[in-house]
C-alpha cells in the first residue's frame, strides 16, 4: 500500500481515519499483550479489551494531548468532533468521542508513514497505565 500525504490523509473524513485507525490500534495492542509472555487466549483476549475500551482510550487521549503537534492535535480534534457517533453502553458519550480521536489520529499517523510516531505514542499510553 503507498503512503499517503499528509494532505491526502487530512482530505480523509475523521470516521474513515478511525475506521482505519481502529485497526491500527488493536493491533499495537494485541503485540504488546503478546510480547508480555505466551497466556491463554481467554485472558490474551481480557488484557486486549482493558486497552482497547472507550474509557482507556479516553485516557489516552488526555495522555497523549499534550505530546501532540499542532497538525496532530488538529486531527484528534476532529476525530473528538466527529459526528454521527453512538456510544455502547459500556462508555459515555464524552469517552467515546475521545476514543474515536485516537483511533483517527492512529489512522492518520499510519497511512501517511508516522510508524515511528505510532510507536512513541502508544508507548506513552501504555507507560501511563498505572496512572490511568
Amino acid at each position: 500500500m503507498r503512503t499517503m500525504t499528509k494532505t491526502e490523509a487530512k482530505s480523509l473524513s475523521p470516521g474513515l481515519l478511525a475506521f482505519y485507525g481502529d485497526s491500527v490500534y488493536e493491533v499495537m495492542v494485541r503485540r504488546f499483550v503478546v510480547s508480555a509472555g505466551d497466556k491463554p487466549s481467554a485472558k490474551l483476549h481480557e488484557e486486549s479489551v482493558k486497552y482497547a475500551r472507550a474509557g482507556f482510550q479516553a485516557a489516552a487521549y488526555d495522555r497523549i494531548l499534550p505530546l501532540l503537534d499542532e497538525n496532530e492535535a488538529d486531527i484528534l480534534r476532529r476525530g473528538r468532533n466527529s459526528t454521527g457517533l453512538t456510544a455502547p453502553k459500556s462508555s459515555s458519550q464524552a469517552e467515546y468521542h475521545k476514543a474515536t480521536a485516537v483511533e483517527a489520529l492512529f489512522g492518520y499517523l499510519s497511512l501517511t508513514g508516522g510508524d515511528e510516531r505510532l510507536e512513541e505514542l502508544f508507548s506513552a499510553i501504555i507507560s501511563a497505565d498505572d496512572q490511568m
